[in-house]
């Protein structure tokens, strides 16, 4: 791997380790709390005849756009973690059996399901890969299972042993472009990884996504990286590629620009949702495995587990362990670190720029600002319209949800879906916005109630006659 390819993966390294080991264990990371029992939610890729009984994803499709420099070549990684089954067994005469917990002095053994995390390189040449009768590049993947024995010893004499099991995974990545239409030269990149394995006879109930763990592929994500020219983001391309852009089709995963933005050449696929140019916050000092809380509550927390908690937190995984570790010896300055920053903010105003480039509240509006709808008369909400082709939308109307490529990626989620609008908004732009809510989701009610809305342009819905 070359050095450029090596520095462009470490720029996005510590995102995408939180995309492999998001939920890996949770709050209060011990193997015995319920929410622990119910692991690897995220990017699970399993065996296609389990996943086809059970309406689980066996395969993940990447489309994004590129603009190569001539002789480039494309580095693709696949990573994802691999179950690995740790038993603890204790030492019965001259028999090895199976135990819940196995405690030797101060150091608590206990069985748990282990993530081994597993790489995937390969190196393709753009002009390689579009000179193929098929247009297309596979790259094989293939693990063997494995079976190790770690002995537990007391004064240099055997009580115990740790057996740690994986299984063979057997997968795919399919690589191929196409040309996209224009005069710049770029190129559609297709990357499609699959589970080629499978799970055999069909498990006994109970146990069959725990046998499809076994050889599944958890957290899957890719990292693409080009040695020269650019990606160009899906989310916000250029207009003239806007057209090849909407006609990409992603399932399970979601391609983000990352790295570096002066020149976007590295694309993240993961199977969680992000923006474009990811970045882990520098208040954020220890990986907590849980990216929908609060660092700050999270750690707090964890600094209230008992001493009999955070023992069996420590013996439940190393990661577990290093968490527990870093927030007890974590200084007062760190915690402070973790209290809260703004970003958004640029400096902040003098008095005399407030006064001179903001419209002030005067006796003229009634003492509301110039940006309250109650202020102009002409403009309420509750009781305005616009016109879509042949209908008039107000509160009330019935529509179909059509959002485009460039909605955020939560409405693209909402394609098809009806709904009512419950107001129409005119900014100060001149813009229209819809207030709606879903005519078939349970909550809109409570929603609706509390003032939350979900808001479409006027291109982005189909009018109900």
């Amino acid at each position: 791997m070359s050095s450029s390819f090596a520095q462009a993966l470490d720029d996005v390294g510590k995102v995408a380790d939180a995309v492999l080991f998001e939920g890996y264990v949770l709050y209060p990371y011990r193997a015995s709390a319920q929410k622990n029992q119910l692991r690897w939610q995220f990017g699970v890729l399993t065996p296609r005849d389990w996943a086809q009984r059970a309406t689980e994803n066996w395969y993940s499709n990447t489309e994004c756009l590129l603009e190569p420099a001539p002789d480039a070549v494309l580095h693709v990684r696949l990573r994802f973690l691999r179950l690995r089954r740790r038993e603890v067994q204790r030492l019965d005469g001259d028999q090895f059996v199976d135990t819940d917990e196995l405690t030797v002095g101060e150091q608590l053994h206990l069985p748990w399901d282990e993530g081994l995390p597993e790489v995937i390189d390969a190196d393709l040449p753009l002009g390689e890969l579009i000179e193929l009768a098929d247009g297309k590049r596979v790259i094989p993947v293939e693990l063997a299972g494995e079976r190790t024995e770690e002995p537990i010893t007391e004064d240099d004499r055997p009580v115990g042993r740790l057996v740690r099991t994986s299984w063979p995974v057997s997968a795919r990545i399919t690589v191929g472009t196409e040309a996209v239409p224009g005069p710049y030269g770029a190129l559609k990149l297709r990357v499609r990884v699959e589970n080629t394995g499978n799970t055999g006879p069909e498990p006994s109930a109970g146990s069959g996504r725990e046998e499809a763990l076994r050889h599944s592929l958890i957290a899957a994500h890719t990292i693409l990286v080009l040695s020269a020219g650019e990606f160009l983001s899906t989310a916000d391309p250029p207009e003239w590629a806007r057209p090849a852009a909407e006609a990409c089709v992603n399932e399970h995963t979601w391609p983000v620009l990352a790295g570096s933005p002066d020149h976007p050449r590295v694309v993240l696929s993961s199977p969680i949702i992000l923006s474009d140019f990811p970045e882990i916050a520098p208040e954020s000092p220890n990986e907590l495995y849980d990216g929908t809380e609060n660092d700050e509550i999270l750690s707090l927390r964890t600094l209230a587990l008992t001493d009999a908690e955070k023992r069996e937190a420590r013996a439940t995984d190393p990661r577990a362990a290093a968490v527990v570790d870093a927030i007890d010896s974590m200084p007062p300055e760190i915690f402070e670190r973790l209290h809260g920053v703004i970003r958004s903010m640029g400096g902040v105003p003098t008095f005399d720029q407030v006064r001179d480039n903001v419209p002030t509240i005067s006796d003229e509006t009634g003492g509301k600002p110039w940006w309250d709808p109650g202020q102009d008369a002409s403009v309420d909400p509750e009781t305005d319209s616009v016109r879509i082709g042949e209908h008039t939308v107000a509160k009330g109307t019935r529509v179909i949800l059509r959002p485009t490529g460039r909605a955020d990626a939560q409405d693209i989620f909402l394609v098809g879906r009806p709904a009512v609008v419950s107001a129409v908004f005119n900014d100060v732009d001149g813009d229209v916005h819809l207030a709606v809510v879903l005519t078939d989701d349970p909550a809109s009610e409570f929603q609706a109630s509390h003032g939350r809305y979900r808001y479409f342009r006027p291109d982005e819905i189909e009018v109900l006659a």
